[in-house]
């Protein structure tokens, strides 16, 4: 019951940060608040599916990958922001 509950906490944070980010997205259309948005949004969905899987899954190492995915994805909007401007 706890797990649970931890898991739905967890997801309405993901799913709150991500709608946080992509406002500041729509205002200033900064790709790195683009990046954020989708990191977070694959977060939550991430954190649904583990929450939904057996711990037998043979479908939990996909679901670890897509959170792999989401960290390279903010590494990238990190790497994308502090690029220097080639003018």
């Amino acid at each position: 019951m706890t797990v649970e509950f931890l898991s739905g906490a967890s997801v309405l944070a993901a799913a709150a940060i991500a709608l946080f980010f992509l406002r500041y997205w729509r205002e200033t259309g900064d790709r790195l608040f683009l990046f954020f948005a989708v990191a977070f949004a694959i977060f939550m969905v991430n954190r649904t599916l583990l929450t939904i899987l057996d711990d037998a899954s043979e479908a939990r190492p996909v679901v670890y990958l897509a959170r792999a995915f989401a960290f390279v994805l903010i590494a990238a909007a990190i790497v994308d922001k502090n690029r220097s401007p080639t003018e």
